[in-house]
């Protein structure tokens, strides 16, 4: 999860610019040289152990071994290509909007009235935040879902903050200054 500077667009009223922008984003803990590394071990397993198999007799399981190592390989690879989908959530004095990027580039938009769009956050004792959604006039806007609950957690503190301050009229009237 990041949080920056929200974009500034030239046309608008000030109560119209976000205050609030987040960029949620899949962790993936392995990097790109750590998948070359494990495929290198497993490929090494796979291979030491399909050329014992071949010595007693049993040669199939060597080509059954290879076929490990490419099902590992397209897994890894599938992971990765998930790992590009993201979310924006930027928040207004006017507007709440969620862009949604799937893996595949689809783009899906929600604009949400802070007035009415409420926060809700699902807490289970022993794994803490499992679900933050946007709930307003009865529709239910998930966020974050692929975040792990402490980063849900922080996230949904943020947001609920920026909820409060868009529903006080931006934070220029939540400081008190016009």
């Amino acid at each position: 999860m990041t949080t920056g500077n929200p974009p500034v667009s030239p046309a608008g009223s000030e109560a119209a610019q976000p205050f609030f922008s987040a960029r949620l984003t899949p962790y993936r803990s392995l990097g790109p040289s750590g998948f070359v590394a494990l495929m290198a071990i497993v490929s090494a397993l796979c291979f030491g152990s399909g050329v014992m198999f071949l010595v007693v007799g049993a040669w199939p399981v060597f080509w059954f071994m290879g076929l490990d190592v490419l099902i590992v390989y397209v897994a890894f690879r599938l992971s990765y290509d998930k790992a590009r989908e993201f979310e924006e959530i930027h928040v207004s004095a006017e507007d709440v909007h969620i862009i949604r990027v799937s893996h595949r580039g689809e783009i899906r938009e929600h604009h949400l009235n802070p007035f009415w769009v409420r926060l809700n956050v699902v807490r289970l004792e022993d794994e803490g935040v499992v679900q933050v959604s946007l709930v307003s006039h009865g529709k239910s806007q998930p966020v974050g879902a692929f975040l792990n609950p402490a980063d849900r957690e922080s996230f949904a503190q943020a947001l609920g903050n920026a909820l409060v301050t868009a529903r006080r009229g931006g934070p220029a009237l939540a400081d008190g200054t016009i």
